[in-house]
């Protein structure tokens, strides 16, 4: 398989992290919201999740089942505490960065690992 295929199937596969990290901060505004604006961002969840899964399907043709879906829930994981923290006020603490941290450490090693 040519290496220019795999690359790009990486990049598909941190695209499908962000909209997973979208279609979790819609759930976060489902839960606050109400009306018409709660079935806009449900709109917005099942758009995101739709794409999400759709891009991370095509990263899968040539990328390692396992490595893929570790890589797309830690961005995934990342991207949601993240949003939490900048957009709806979840709590700081040391403990919480440092294993978020870890967390982007063990998803840049599986990618590391997975390239050879």
């Amino acid at each position: 398989m040519p290496q220019k295929i795999k690359k790009m199937n990486w990049i598909i596969l941190i695209i499908a992290g962000l909209f997973e990290v979208a279609f979790a901060s819609c759930l976060g505004k489902v839960k606050e919201t109400s009306g018409t604006a709660m079935y806009f961002w449900f709109a917005g969840f099942l758009i995101s999740l739709t794409v999400s899964m759709l891009l991370l399907i095509k990263a899968t043709q040539t990328l390692p089942i396992g490595t893929a879906y570790a890589v797309w829930t830690g961005i995934g994981a990342v991207g949601t505490v993240l949003t939490g923290i900048f957009f709806f006020k979840d709590p700081v603490s040391f403990w919480r960065v440092f294993f978020i941290v870890t967390l982007i450490g063990s998803v840049i090693g599986l990618k590391a690992v997975s390239s050879h």
